[in-house]
């Protein structure tokens, strides 16, 4: 993916949103070693709590003092600021509220900038351990220690593979059971993390194999995605053609892997599409 021509200074920008990830998630560090409140957010089952609106605040607060002029999609307050859509933010300030409200500790904060609809800078914050890790398009991804590498090499024969989906994906959906069903079936382990900005930077450093993603959530995919696809990792659409992340392209399906890799996830792709039509109509699990 190439760079867009943008007007931010992009080292301004990495600088602001990692100043801002890393103070919410000294809050939320703070805030979830006791108990923590939650109540529901919809009908999908998922949840909200103080800390997410606090760290969100936080944040929100930190981005309108530098770029004023910038729109702001945000995950619990949706979109703030200019409606022009040149340059926009997307926050999740909390990835990964149901696990922090039943007390497992994995969760993230991720911001990303898109021009237009391009991604061009992504940060991911881990409150628990306070490491950060980053990117810019066409800049590359770092980590605390350095340059990441990213997946490379054959990888395992039963590949560990983490799983997304979107808050809109019911239980009872034939494609996204289907597709779990035959990844669990040919992957050494299925990860479902409830926090994808972790996963996506456990692919970056080459922890995990593979993602694979069904018509995910978009405010929180771009940070991630562009951090492991800056550290080396291939993303496919579901028609096995080239995927790139777009903001105006919501509830993507992909995958994204090792580069040695990318064939068989497709494969498995394919065949759980051939699948979907008899799980359909049997109800939830």
């Amino acid at each position: 993916m190439e760079p867009p021509s943008d007007p931010v200074d992009l080292a301004r920008a990495l600088g602001v949103a990692i100043d801002a990830a890393e103070a919410a998630g000294i809050l939320l560090r703070t805030g979830a070693r006791g108990p923590v409140e939650a109540w529901a957010k919809g009908t999908s089952g998922d949840v909200v709590t103080a800390l997410d609106l606090a760290a969100e605040d936080l944040i929100l607060r930190r981005l309108r003092g530098a770029y004023p002029e910038h729109r702001i999609i945000s995950e619990e307050a949706g979109v703030v600021g200019s409606a022009d859509g040149r340059l926009t933010w997307l926050v999740d300030p909390l990835d990964g509220t149901n696990n922090v409200a039943v007390g497992l500790p994995v969760y993230a904060v991720g911001l990303a900038l898109c021009a237009g609809s391009v991604p061009v800078l992504g940060v991911v914050h881990d409150p628990l351990t306070a490491r950060t890790w980053s990117a810019t398009c066409g800049g590359g991804a770092r980590g605390p220690d350095g340059a990441l590498s990213g997946p490379s090499g054959p990888g395992r024969d039963r590949p560990v593979i983490a799983w997304t989906q979107g808050h809109a994906v019911g239980r009872d959906d034939p494609a996204a059971r289907a597709l779990k069903m035959v990844l669990e079936a040919r992957s050494g382990r299925l990860l479902q993390l409830w926090a994808p900005l972790v996963a996506w930077v456990m692919l970056a450093r080459g922890d995990i194999d593979g993602v694979v993603g069904y018509r995910t959530e978009m405010v929180d995919l771009p940070a991630g995605a562009l951090i492991a696809r800056e550290a080396g990792a291939v993303f496919r659409g579901a028609d096995g053609g080239p995927y790139e992340v777009r903001l105006d392209e919501p509830e993507p399906t992909f995958v994204a892997a090792r580069p040695a890799l990318v064939d068989r996830l497709l494969e498995t792709v394919a065949d759980a599409a051939r699948l979907a039509p008899r799980l359909a109509g049997l109800g939830p699990p």
